[in-house]
């Protein structure tokens, strides 16, 4: 694997998922992260207890290593004067300064723009923010589930009629962000290879979900109207656009966007061969016009046949279809094997785990993902790095400065 980002040095004060993952990403692609923690608790996620409907027991903090592997992990009390001057120099020894830090707690912790760069001109500054650096709520705090789901049309854009919108899945947009930060870092990085220029980095939740509805946002623009589920029953353009239930009340999504192109073949695949002739099928108007018929009669043939049935019927079918799966169906998913879209490792005590990979691959080849690190686990390293000795290092230790 050609780890594109070896060389680069990044410094993290940060925690929780949507920053953190970030700079995970790009520590399996090479680059060296060095992660400041709290220097009691160490990140907020080490502590917690449940996501969503799971609780977090076991031998492997699995969260934790999603959005801090392959880390140097550092405890340091960023309120004394001695912390705070650890952590200067060791930004000016970094490429890459990256934060999640609310603006009114940079100015109170001495860890804004001007304050590293101070002591590194050349380090390239990344705020990962809410709602972004600007506006009424610039200095409010956030999660994935606010501001990336619900503040973004999301949730609205795939509630079902008169429900409850859905929460998203654990770190859903905080995933998606981080790819976002650690995209823009790259960009930052070649900008001031080319031009010698530092530059700085602003990524929010609410951009990023803003973004990731940019297809819907436009149309909604255009015509007025927010995005929402269509109602109750089934409005269709093309009844090879929808999802069907089979037998064994699993479902087949069709997403073949050429009606009249697969339409035949279609008909031969769910064994209704006979609708390949039907005029109220002939050609793309037609399917048009008659897309509600023609989705109840592939309904009818769909609930004949049972899920792996339809594995086997539609396995030489030229149209694109796939499998509603759940996520550990979609791991297994023989895609995601042949590409080491997920891959095993281990924690620090040596139990294993499954990951999801970077998601880009150089040369052929996934990143396999490294383990996080035990809270403080490389301290002594990281300052003997900055050229202290053993005294001072133990002197900082009795005073609670570093952990």
């Amino acid at each position: 694997m050609t780890a594109v980002m070896e060389g680069v040095r990044i410094l993290e004060v940060a925690e929780h998922t949507f920053v953190p993952a970030a700079s995970a990403l790009l520590a399996d692609l090479g680059a060296e992260v060095v992660k400041i923690e709290h220097v009691e608790r160490g990140d907020a996620m080490r502590g917690l207890a449940a996501s969503g409907t799971v609780s977090l027991g076991g031998d492997v903090h699995v969260l934790l290593e999603h959005s801090n592997r392959g880390k140097q992990s550092l405890g340091l009390d960023l309120t004394a004067d001695d912390g705070l001057d650890i952590l200067y120099k060791l930004a000016a020894t970094c490429d890459v300064f990256l934060t999640n830090k609310l603006p009114s707690v940079r100015t109170k912790l001495r860890v804004d723009l001007d304050d590293i760069r101070a002591h590194n001109p050349d380090i390239i500054y990344v705020r990962g923010t809410g709602q972004g650096e600007r506006g009424p709520d610039a200095d409010k705090g956030s999660y994935d589930q606010l501001s990336y789901w619900l503040r973004t049309g999301i949730a609205m854009g795939v509630k079902q009629h008169d429900n409850v919108p859905p929460p998203p899945a654990p770190a859903f947009g905080d995933s998606i962000g981080a790819m976002n930060i650690a995209g823009a870092i790259m960009g930052a990085l070649y900008y001031r290879e080319r031009t010698g220029k530092a530059t700085t980095v602003d990524v929010s939740l609410l951009h990023s979900g803003l973004w990731s509805m940019g297809a819907a946002m436009a149309l909604s623009l255009q015509f007025g109207r927010g995005w929402t589920p269509p109602p109750p029953g089934r409005t269709l353009f093309n009844p090879l656009v929808t999802t069907y239930r089979t037998k064994d009340d699993r479902w087949i999504g069709l997403c073949c966007l050429q009606a009249a192109k697969y339409w035949p073949d279609a008909c031969r695949a769910v064994g209704r061969p006979e609708l390949a002739d039907d005029e109220r099928f002939a050609d793309t108007e037609s399917i048009t016009a008659n897309a509600n018929v023609g989705c109840e009669l592939l309904e009818e043939a769909f609930a004949e046949h049972t899920l792996e049935e339809w594995r086997e019927r539609l396995a030489d079918f030229s149209g694109q279809w796939a499998v509603v799966q759940d996520t550990l169906e979609s791991a297994a998913d023989p895609q995601s094997v042949a590409n080491d879209y997920v891959m095993d490792c281990a924690n620090a005590a040596g139990i294993k785990f499954q990951l999801v990979t970077a998601p880009m691959v150089y040369d052929g080849e996934a990143a396999p993902p490294k383990r996080a690190p035990d809270f403080n686990e490389h301290g002594d390293a990281i300052l003997e790095g900055l050229g202290l000795d053993t005294d001072a290092i133990l002197d900082l230790k009795v005073r609670g400065v570093v952990a």
